[in-house]
């Protein structure tokens, strides 16, 4: 699902944005925790975090480490496009190697972030599937060569 896709997000008071920093910090906290923490019954505080994850607002997921699961290659790929880039956004969103899509305003049209086996995988993807949308002009990719910070708890305003 696209994020314009998405229903409207609910209007997010000062309990719901405190049940994001919560979840933020750990997203295994149990809804009685966190309705001890914000003041309301476990059956309020799944209520909310349902809204919340349905609208769109956040997502409670398990984030991995690719290189302990196998990747070893992990790259940021540029793609500049000829015409409408949303096309290409929604091709490049529906290839299971591509795990992260946006588009820009710069150098290139598109940002496409993808997770990998090995080299070779890499290449096959670049140039069996990507290169080969149509409207793709050109790509430019950027292989990672270490992490050094990833960070989702930014917190709500």
């Amino acid at each position: 699902m696209t994020v314009s896709a998405r229903t409207p997000p609910p209007a997010l008071d000062d309990v719901s944005k405190a049940i994001i920093a919560l979840l933020q910090q750990d997203g295994r906290r149990s809804y009685a925790d966190i309705g001890k923490q914000v003041g309301l019954s476990e059956a309020a505080v799944r209520q909310r975090v349902q809204r919340l994850t349905e609208s769109g607002v956040m997502q409670i997921v398990a984030v991995t480490d690719p290189l302990q699961l196998g990747f070893r290659r992990q790259a940021m790929i540029g793609v500049r496009v000829a015409g409408d880039v949303r096309p290409v956004a929604d091709a490049l969103a529906g290839i299971d190697a591509v795990d992260y899509v946006v588009m820009t305003a710069g150098a290139h049209d598109l940002l496409a972030e993808v997770v990998c086996e090995d080299d070779e995988a890499l290449i096959e993807l670049l140039h069996g599937r990507i290169r080969t949308l149509p409207g793709v002009t050109s790509t430019e990719t950027y292989v990672y060569l270490g992490l050094r910070k990833q960070a989702y708890q930014w917190g709500v305003r």
